[in-house]
């Protein structure tokens, strides 16, 4: 595998790079200490086309592959990972639209998606289906030419900013799985607020419980074939943003430990003279291009095709505990002020330790990584 990126990918990744350092970077921490949803920003990012850069051109998009959503997906969360959330969360309703969808629903929703004028959410997990979905407890029952969905959901991220929630629901018997279940894009106003979690990290974006009460949508609603969602789901590999995320913030989190110890002195030399340091900085580097180039290259097999059962379990542990680990090691070199608001690394570490739970939890990516080596692939 190459790990050169096309020069129009280099290029897109300078565009976002500049944009990052001087827009987002001199506010995230601000937004993160006072809970402000990055809307400017987002609509900057809509300008550009970025937030619907994998979308096809013909639905409004920018028609570009899962390896430049993981290197626009990096360079925001070198700065502030929230913001690579939201345009991933939406991104990812709206490819699943755009795959599986009727021409009218691709109409009505996927330009608007990708413009960021329609945003989409998820409501996939409940508090009986976490890790194993089989336990998916929200029914969808048909009424006439449509349905009544009953059910609650957690962990729907940017829902209070949503206008639809991606809703996957029972329509058929729990034996099954992975079948029986449809998705329904369900407007928000048909939802009641349960809670909103105040959250270790990833705080300018909230997270909310919801519930739906005998709420009725009509046929149009249905999202591909009934019960075909879930398995139609996993054939989109929109899971890559979360290893890509974890990369960016690995990334900074060893960016400010550098700077730090070549700036601070101590016994009279500068800290990153010291060999214990430049060990630590050596193991942070090494962390940061085994993620970059597990994520790209799950991302580069998606693009193409080909079988991710193992690439893309990798991807993903290992870049989700590089961006722990790192942002760990770079708090331990800054020392007190480490542990402060006024370096970064305390919110890298709060934002990347999310990340090895969204998405699956990493033991369950283990345990699909395992299956794939003894399937020999």
């Amino acid at each position: 595998m190459s790990a050169s990126l096309p020069a129009e990918t280099e290029t897109l990744r300078d565009d976002i790079r500049s944009f990052v350092e001087t827009e987002v970077r001199p506010i995230a921490g601000q937004y993160d200490r006072t809970g402000t949803y990055p809307a400017g920003l987002l609509a900057t990012m809509a300008e550009r086309g970025w937030t619907g850069l994998t979308i096809d051109e013909d639905d409004g998009g920018a028609g570009r592959t899962l390896l430049d959503l993981t290197v626009l997906i990096e360079e925001l969360s070198a700065a502030m990972m929230p913001l690579a959330s939201v345009l991933a969360l939406n991104l990812g309703v709206a490819r699943v639209v755009e795959a599986y969808g009727s021409d009218a629903q691709r109409e009505r929703y996927v330009p608007e998606m990708a413009s960021f004028e329609t945003v989409g959410a998820l409501g996939f997990s409940e508090a009986g289906a976490g890790s194993d979905k089989s336990g998916i407890g929200t029914e969808a029952n048909r009424e006439g030419d449509g349905w009544i969905l009953s059910g609650s959901k957690r962990w729907v991220t940017n829902f209070p900013e949503a206008d639809v929630v991606l809703t996957y629901a029972r329509t058929g018997s729990p034996e099954e799985w992975p079948r029986g279940v449809s998705a329904f894009l369900v407007p928000t106003e048909a939802f009641e607020v349960e809670r909103t979690w105040d959250t270790l990290g990833a705080r300018s974006v909230e997270t909310t419980a919801v519930s739906l009460d005998d709420a009725c949508v009509g046929a149009d609603a249905l999202v591909g074939d009934p019960g075909e969602a879930v398995v139609q789901r996993g054939r989109l590999h929109n899971g890559v943003n979360i290893p890509a995320r974890a990369v960016g913030i690995a990334r900074a989190a060893l960016a400010d430990a550098r700077d730090h110890v070549q700036g601070r002195e101590q016994w009279g030399d500068p800290l990153a003279d010291k060999q214990g340091v430049q060990w630590r900085l050596a193991e942070m580097a090494g962390r940061v291009d085994a993620a970059r180039l597990l994520t790209r290259r799950a991302a580069r097999r998606a693009d193409a095709g080909t079988d991710v059962a193992r690439a893309a379990p990798m991807a993903k542990v290992r870049a989700t505990e590089a961006a722990v680990s790192n942002a760990n090691d770079a708090m331990q070199l800054l020392g007190g002020v480490g542990y402060t608001t006024e370096a970064e690394v305390e919110r890298y570490l709060r934002d990347a330790r999310l990340l090895t739970i969204a998405g699956g939890p990493n033991a369950v990516h283990r345990d699909k990584l395992a299956a794939a080596v003894l399937d020999g692939a």
